[in-house]
């Protein structure tokens, strides 16, 4: 069976693009059709997250093996598509490139028979120009990226550094130990 994907970039604009692919190949073969449809060189570390239909990123699934012990972690080379993704499974996210996060919603389109004579990793369809640089992202929702580092804040402002000084001790804060080993 031949699998249909829509690949959409995560911007403003629509940028998409349609890509057929056997339902035998993997994520790394899905990997490495995404980064040729959209022109990216495949140089860069790539992971994609099992999604549900609301896009709500779950499980990481990366290009390269990143655990602790070699071979332990499974990677895109070891997820065939038909055993991970079907009719009611159809939703994962594509990261590229973790330093600008180029950032996919990658759709299962349709399941189709084979085109007699069809090369398969296939781009069916092209819209929209790729911009120079990966969109920007706010993360978090309804302005909660504005309270991720509230939580972090504390009584101490720049006036208070004045109190770090040699000569004073730490009792002023309430750390009279200076042994903290």
């Amino acid at each position: 069976m031949v699998y249909k994907f829509r690949v959409i970039l995560d911007a403003e604009e629509d940028i998409f693009r349609d890509i057929a692919i056997l339902n035998t190949d993997t994520l790394e073969d899905l990997h490495n059709a995404i980064v040729n449809a959209f022109g990216f060189d495949g140089l860069e570390i790539a992971s994609f997250y099992m999604s549900d239909n609301e896009w709500t990123q779950g499980e990481e699934i990366p290009l390269f093996d990143t655990g602790d012990v070699a071979g332990e972690q499974k990677t895109m080379a070891d997820y065939i598509l038909a055993d991970n993704l079907d009719e009611m499974d159809n939703k994962i996210i594509y990261v590229y490139d973790f330093l600008n996060m180029w950032t996919f919603f990658v759709e299962l389109a349709a399941i189709e028979e084979p085109e007699s004579g069809a090369s398969y990793p296939e781009l069916l369809f092209s819209h929209g120009e790729m911009p120079a640089n990966a969109p920007e992202h706010a993360f978090g929702t309804d302005g909660a990226e504005d309270d991720l580092y509230g939580e972090f804040d504390d009584d101490y402002d720049e006036e208070d550094l004045d109190m770090f000084d040699d000569d004073q001790s730490f009792g002023d804060i309430g750390m009279d130990d200076h042994n903290w080993n």
